[in-house]
């Protein structure tokens, strides 16, 4: 029998040991402390990242698949469960830092006897569907992947040592100076078909991503590169924060109650040029580079004080759909966001899309970009049965779409159709925006 391989013909085999030798190599030289310790209610432990994910393969692809399997610990299924309650009581998130046991060793164990097991049964010939919830695991652990460093750096950064998590790749740096005004890239209105196709486009998508269907667009523009760090500190000179006209009465209320007065980690926002908290330790914020945690609200807030708006997850989705999914991800090793390439920076203003001069840059990468829609179902959208139903469908209330990936993101875990969400409030990932405005 032929090994069992994804939707796009990869070994499976082969692409499990390596995204879990990628979470395991982003976690090497954490301690027990720097590993267990939760900062915030959003976050969690990395200690709890390597368990759950562990968790998934067990829970959704050893139990019932592998008759031989056997558990490593059956405490561990209300330890390390999410928010599946289907599966059954769990364990409460925000007390998620209070499980100093079991011990990062011991987790590592468990994984690496999840691990064992999974190489066994992919030694195997795999039914269709379980095939396809193995897939699903792995873009589950690329998200946490994701998830695990932008954890740590809050968690680094309530330590007034500000601690690196791994020093700057000198290599992955761009020299940049202070970024020219944006051009802007027009795009004709019509029907477009957006989201996922399954039964036409090869590779795995979220549930969420799906069905296709039409929308109906007015002719807009699209800013060629994201918002810079520059430009952000404009808005903090004009008063941007301290403006009720430019927000929304939930985001004012925020920023009155949160104390906030730059983006999350800007340590001192009127010097030139800020420093900020970053993978890296405190870093000087490159002017040119795209801004990055700030909220909804705050995206929201500076398109307003900007004369424009922010982009529609469907425009955004016309606009990226053609281009090649590359970036600056996590696999850079920046671990930040970086300038605009020289190359896609002189971009003409009211440049037409077609053509790789007149492409927008860093659609990919970089930082998530805030979109104005909300987390919502496509038409025709159903959550599949049991408890891995619960994975996308159950969030679909009071959240804001991002498109992109960031620099936090693994390659490979991408496609113009991935919708990522986050409520308007948080800022801990590395979310900016791009500006949109109509053209007629």
């Amino acid at each position: 029998m032929p090994a069992p391989a994804d939707a796009s013909g990869c070994d499976l085999a082969a692409r499990y040991a390596a995204v879990r030798a990628r979470t395991l190599a982003l976690a090497e030289g954490l301690s027990d402390a720097d590993a267990t310790v939760q900062s915030m209610d959003d976050a969690s432990p990395a200690k709890w990242h390597l368990a759950h994910t562990t968790w998934f393969f067990e829970e959704f692809v050893l139990a019932g698949a592998a008759p031989a399997y056997r558990g490593y610990d059956a405490r561990y299924r209300y330890l390390f469960n999410s928010y599946y309650d289907s599966v059954g009581a769990r364990h409460p998130r925000h007390r998620r830092g209070l499980l100093t046991r079991p011990s990062l060793a011991e987790v590592l164990e468990y994984r690496a006897h999840v691990d064992d097991a999974m190489a066994r049964l992919l030694g195997t010939p795999l039914a269709e569907g379980l095939a396809a919830r193995l897939v699903l695991g792995l873009h589950h652990e690329q998200q946490h992947q994701e998830l695990l460093l932008t954890d740590l750096l809050h968690l680094f950064a309530q330590n007034p040592l500000r601690p690196a998590y791994r020093p700057r790749a000198e290599a992955a740096a761009r020299a940049s100076t202070a970024p020219s005004p944006p051009a802007w890239i027009a795009y004709p209105g019509g029907r477009y078909e957006v989201g996922h196709d399954s039964a036409t486009a090869p590779g795995f998508a979220f549930d969420c991503e799906g069905p296709r269907h039409a929308v109906l667009l007015r002719p807009f523009r699209l800013a060629a590169r994201p918002v810079s760090n520059a430009e952000w500190c404009d808005f903090i000179a004009d008063g941007g924060y301290r403006t009720p006209a430019l927000w929304l009465s939930d985001g004012w209320k925020t920023v009155q109650g949160d104390g906030w007065t730059a983006p999350l980690y800007w340590e001192n926002p009127a010097d030139e040029p800020p420093r900020a908290m970053t993978l890296a330790g405190v870093q000087a914020l490159d002017p040119a580079a795209p801004v990055a945690h700030v909220s909804f609200y705050e995206a929201d807030a500076y398109a307003r004080w900007a004369g424009k708006r922010l982009p529609s997850e469907y425009e955004w989705e016309v606009a990226a759909r053609e281009l090649p999914i590359a970036g600056n991800f996590a696999d850079s090793g920046a671990l930040h966001p970086l300038a605009t390439p020289a190359a896609q920076g002189a971009l003409g203003p009211q440049a037409e899309p077609a053509g790789a001069a007149s492409a927008p840059a860093q659609m990919y990468g970089d930082v998530w970009e805030w979109s104005a829609s909300p987390f919502v179902a496509y038409p025709g959208f159903r959550p599949a049965a049991g408890a891995i139903g619960e994975y996308n469908g159950k969030f679909m209330c009071n959240q804001f779409v991002l498109r992109g990936g960031s620099c936090a993101t693994p390659a490979g875990h991408l496609r113009a159709t991935y919708r990522n969400f986050f409520y308007p409030h948080q800022r801990w990932q590395f979310a900016g925006l791009r500006l949109a405005e109509d053209a007629a």
